[in-house]
């Protein structure tokens, strides 16, 4: 299966300190939700900022659709089809929603398909359609996180990186959010997803890596890492709880 974006032999890290990523290769392939996962510390964050251009490694490649994109800034990788979207809340809460998901396809100057871009992440994210003309600070958190995700597809990127998603919002919002996670991958969007959640957000993947000191631990389809006992001592918190239902094609 075609990869939207590999990281290959990575090495990164902040200024002069040790270096956070040791070697990490990550692949993300067409049309599925990879999740990382690990200890605090494990590098997860920093393996979505060298993807997204926030952070230069010091060594190794970045390949985007097979392209060697290596050293570009974020305004590039988001040309070659990189979306980020960070940790926390990010949207403008005295703008609409309208205004917010607009925002996403600044760099867009075909009218036509900025209107086929705002008709498709309506459709993908009806809360956006209902609440278009509303201020985006009077949505729930959870609703507002649905604005973030809306505005990152409006460039049609090959892959989004999701940063610790759920962060802040309570146990129904955080269910919205997966669901909606996998309503960007069932549309045709490749997700690299970091998230606090290491069982929901395996629940939710398709494939899972798990980090530790820089690089991949182990890695492999989701269910089977849920389904490793050891795995789950070590990394996700003891035994499991029971799943939470989430789409899966």
């Amino acid at each position: 299966m075609a990869s939207e974006i590999e990281l290959v032999d990575i090495q990164a890290g902040y200024g002069r300190a040790a270096p956070v990523l040791r070697g990490l290769t990550v692949s993300v392939p067409a049309g599925q939700i990879v999740c990382l996962v690990g200890p605090n510390g494990a590098g997860k964050s920093t393996v979505l900022k060298v993807a997204s251009g926030l952070l230069k490694p010091r060594s190794g490649k970045i390949l985007v659709g097979g392209v060697d994109v290596t050293g570009q800034g974020p305004q590039r990788m988001l040309a070659s089809g990189v979306a980020h979207v960070l940790q926390g809340h990010s949207v403008f809460r005295e703008m609409t929603v309208a205004e917010n998901v607009l925002l996403g396809g600044y760099t867009l100057k075909d009218k036509a398909l900025i209107a086929e871009r705002t008709a498709f992440v309506k459709e993908v994210f009806p809360v956006v359609a209902q609440r278009w003309n509303s201020l985006a600070g009077l949505l729930s958190g959870g609703q507002q996180k649905q604005v973030e995700f809306a505005r990152s597809l409006m460039v049609n990127p090959k892959v989004v990186l999701l940063d610790e998603p759920s962060m802040g919002l309570d146990p129904k919002a955080t269910t919205t959010v997966f669901e909606q996670v996998v309503r960007m991958r069932d549309a045709g969007t490749a997700v690299l997803l970091v998230e606090q959640n290491a069982r929901r957000a395996l629940e939710t993947a398709d494939l899972g890596c798990v980090l530790d000191l820089g690089r991949v631990h182990i890695s492999g389809p989701a269910p089977q890492l849920l389904a490793d006992p050891q795995l789950g001592e070590l990394y996700l918190g003891g035994r499991p709880a029971e799943p939470t239902a989430i789409p899966k094609r």
